[in-house]
This record gives C-alpha cells, structure tokens and sequence, in this order.
C-alpha cells in the first residue's frame, strides 16, 4: 500500500491532477466489471498482475474536469484518502495513476455491500446494532474533524462493509466534497445531499458541525426507515430542514428508547454551537452503556420502510446519471463557450464588470442593481468574482432534470425493448449495467407502479421523478440554482 504524503499540487495549467507522471494503470491491473457509477466516476473492479488481488478503481474522466477548481477537488480528494488512511473504517488508498484521458484512483476493495443492503437483507435488526453502526459513522467523522477534515457529504451510500462477512467492517469510501479546513474558519459553498444537508449549509456559514448533523439524520432512518425532514419538492425539504420539527410520535417513535431520541435530538440541533460534536456523540449513554440501549428488533415496518427508500434512491439515481450524462455533454459544452466570451481576460473568474458587459453584448436590459443581485446569487463562494463552476450552476436551469425530452431520454434508457413500459426484467438490467448492489425491485415497483400492473409506465415514471425533485438523497448539490443567470442571457428551455 502507498501510504507515504503526495506532493505539493500541479501546476492547473499543465492540465493535470498529479504532480509527477505515472505508469500505464493497465501494465499493472487487468479491468474487470464495473462496480458502480458515481457523478464524477465509474468504479470497476481491477485486479493486480502480480499478485492477483482485487481492489476497486474509480476512473474520473478528464472531460469532466472543466476548470481549475475541479482538478484541485480530485487532487483535494487524493489526500484526504492519504491522510485518513490509518483509520480502520476508512477505505485504504493503494496507488493513483493518471493518462490523457482519466485519473484513476486504485483502492482496497469493498464487496460487503451498503449500509441499508445489509440491513435489508438481515430482515431484523436492534437499536444495539444500530447504535453499533452509528459508532462506526461518528467515528470517522471524529476522525476527520481530528486531522483538520470536513466530510460534507456524509450519506448512507458513502458507506460499504468490507466482505459478506457477519463481522466485516463498515468502511468510508467517498471524500470527494471533503476538504481542509482550520479552527474557526467558515465556509459558504452549498455542498451536500438534499435529506442530509445542515440547515447551516442553507444559510452559506458553516463548519465541521455539519458533518454531525448529517450522521444525526442517518440515525434517524436507522430507527425509523424515513428521513426526519420530508417534503415533496426540494425546496419543501430545506424549508423542512431548517424549521420542520422532529417528528417522535408516530410509529416506530413510541417504541424507541428515549435515550436514543435524546441523542438524535442533540445531533439535530439547528445551532451548531450546541449541537453535540463527534467526540460528544460517542461519550454518550446510548453509544457506551449496554442497559440503555435496547436489544429487541425493531419493528418489521422500519425494515419496510427503509427497503422502499432505498429501491426509490437507486432508481432515481440511475435515471439522474442517465440525464446529466445527456447534460454534460450537449448543454454544458455552450455554456463553456459563453463562459469564455464572458471571460475577457481569460483569468477563469468572471469579474462585476466582465458580467455587465457580456450581458451588454447579448441585448440584455437589465439595470445595474440587478446585474449586481445577480453577481451576488452567482457568486456561492462570495470571493467577489464568479468562477467557473458557479457559472454553470447559474446557468442551469432547476428544471432542466424535468423537461419531457430529457425525462424521455430516462425512460428510453430504461424500456429497452421499446414496450412503453419498464418491467422488472428491464430494471434487473439497469441495475446490472450501473454496478449497484442488491436492490429490491418488487418494493420499487410497487411504489411506482400506481394501476398495479406490475409495470411503470412514462405518466408513473413522470411522477416518480418529479415527487421530492432530485430528493432521496441521490444528488448530489454544488451550489444553489435557483436564480436568472441563464434567463439573463436568453437560454431558453428549448436550447
């Protein structure tokens, strides 16, 4: 295992991640199956020449590195692994390498399955075992806060067990929004996924407090099979995360300890300065003391309940990837263009003035105050300019996931026989080709399914993908996008 400090980051302009050349991955590792895709990469499982291990590889293509900032998020990525790489929960980080055309990041490999799978598949389990996993959870968060390491993505689904194994540890796999951070300092970029999300995030002034909030809302769907802070819209669940109230009453809520609902509400404290820290949640009675926390399972309808969450978050992420794929390679490549005809200078940030007169160039009327609200909504990091991953997230219009072409591209993509429905056969599939691990299909269906014929038809599927907008925790937020950037430089919907 390489586990020595990488050096100093690249140059961005030499248009690479690592610092140093490396060799030819595949002179080391023969390319297996593909084991996952992400946003940013596709996972495949590889294996080493000369000794015939396993482990996994996580190939980030270049193409989607569009600016400086997101070859420093890969860089950034590399030695956050590198820095947790004692803890035993966090994934081990053997080699990186790096062509023309990807960075690949070779790791030790995780054939447990998720967090919820395992659950899932158990039928059964305690709040003991759940307070067990939640231990596992918060202490990779200590650990990060620790070495100066701010998660701010903690999810079910960046979570694998090792091996099939009863007794396989839980690990951490992804750190890709991760970064560095110093005592005090506060950070403003809107990061995260939806149920997960801080309330502080929302608000733009936040710091490593988050991380257990975040945790705080796992437990909450360990004990109970929902997220805490529901709607049916995006904008309804942050309206929900920052002033919903904790719902204790209904089921299974009775029947959970109340030491349990002590902790969740301590770890769900809208003001960071008292919620409880890492170090706090593992002191407590619920996590250290055996006569506290109940042994008995829980009741059969959480298990329900988490299995119809879960099969709804695979489905919508698969057909997410499938419309961003669409996305970034047709609408993006424009606004690359308008970009640099914004950019004057060719200094990768769009100044006040640049803004103004671009706007100028295109006809645009509007008066400088709200040139400037625009500058401000755009502007996510507050640096007084705008770069250019904020641009593109001004540019994007929110509904862009829900126009009907693009929801029938998803469909299509899933109704591979041209039936005008989607069948578990077809599902079975999809969710072969996106190396996802068990899912429960019937319980997806059924969901889905409103006339019950064990089908899902386009007006079903529609609906899956407009109820809770991009929700079950299957996106992933780089910024906010609910402003006119793109309205200001007339992009029409039909572009």
């Amino acid at each position: 295992m390489e586990t020595s400090s990488p050096k100093s980051p690249p140059v961005s302009k030499s248009k690479a991640v690592l610092p140093h050349k490396t060799g030819r991955l595949r002179d080391h590792f023969t390319i297996g199956k593909k084991l996952g895709q992400g946003q940013f990469g596709t996972t495949y499982l590889i294996t080493e020449k000369t000794t015939s291990k396993p482990y996994a590889c996580k190939s980030i293509p270049k193409r989607k590195l569009f600016c400086r900032e997101d070859y420093e998020d890969v860089w950034r990525e590399i030695q956050i692994l590198h820095h947790l790489s004692e803890h035993p929960n966090v994934v081990l980080i053997k080699d990186t390498f790096e062509d023309s055309v990807f960075v690949h990041l070779v790791m030790e490999l995780c054939e447990g399955g998720e967090l919820f799978d395992r659950i899932i598949k158990k039928g059964q389990y305690s709040e003991k075992e759940a307070a067990k996993l939640i231990k596992v959870i918060v202490g990779v968060v200590e650990a990060c806060h620790s070495l100066s390491v701010m998660h701010r993505d903690l999810k079910p689904e960046n979570f694998l067990f090792e091996s099939p194994d009863e007794d396989a540890k839980l690990k951490a796999i992804d750190f890709g929004l991760s970064v560095f951070y110093k005592p005090g300092q506060v950070f403003s970029d809107v990061v995260g996924s939806p149920y997960y999300v801080a309330p502080e995030v929302l608000c733009k002034r936040y710091g490593p407090e988050i991380d257990v909030w975040s945790a705080g809302v796992i437990l909450y769907i360990l004990l109970s099979g929902v997220p805490p802070f529901w709607a049916e819209t995006e904008a309804g669940i942050f309206r929900e995360i920052l002033k919903g109230k904790l719902d204790f009453e209904s089921d299974p809520w009775p029947s959970i300890s109340d030491s349990a609902k002590d902790l969740i509400q301590k770890m769900l404290d809208r003001d960071p300065k008292k919620r409880v820290t890492a170090h706090e949640v593992l002191c407590h009675p619920w996590i250290v003391d055996d006569s506290v926390t109940p042994d008995k399972p829980l009741d059969s309808a959480v298990i329900s309940r988490l299995k119809q969450f879960s099969a709804m978050n695979k489905l919508k992420k698969m057909a997410l990837r499938v419309i961003a794929e669409k996305l970034s390679e047709e609408e993006i490549g424009g606004l690359k263009e308008l970009f640099k005809m914004i950019d004057t200078d060719n200094s990768g940030t769009i100044t006040f003035e640049e803004l103004k007169e671009g706007l100028k160039k295109v006809g645009s009327q509007l008066r400088e105050s709200e040139i400037k609200a625009l500058m401000d909504a755009a502007d996510i990091d507050n640096s007084g300019s705008i770069d250019y991953t904020e641009f593109i997230a001004a540019t994007l219009h929110l509904n862009k996931i829900e126009r009907e072409e693009n929801l029938v591209a998803a469909f299509n993509f899933f109704d591979k026989d041209g039936s005008g429905y989607i069948t578990i056969d077809e599902l079975q599939q999809a969710c072969k080709d996106f190396g996802l691990g068990e899912v429960h299909l019937d319980d997806m269906i059924q969901e889905i399914d409103q006339d019950d014929d064990g089908r899902i038809d386009y007006a079903e599927f529609s609906t899956m993908m407009k109820k809770g907008n991009r929700g079950f925790g299957s996106t992933t937020m780089r910024g906010n996008v609910n402003f006119n950037m793109a309205d200001a430089f007339g992009i029409k919907e039909t572009e």
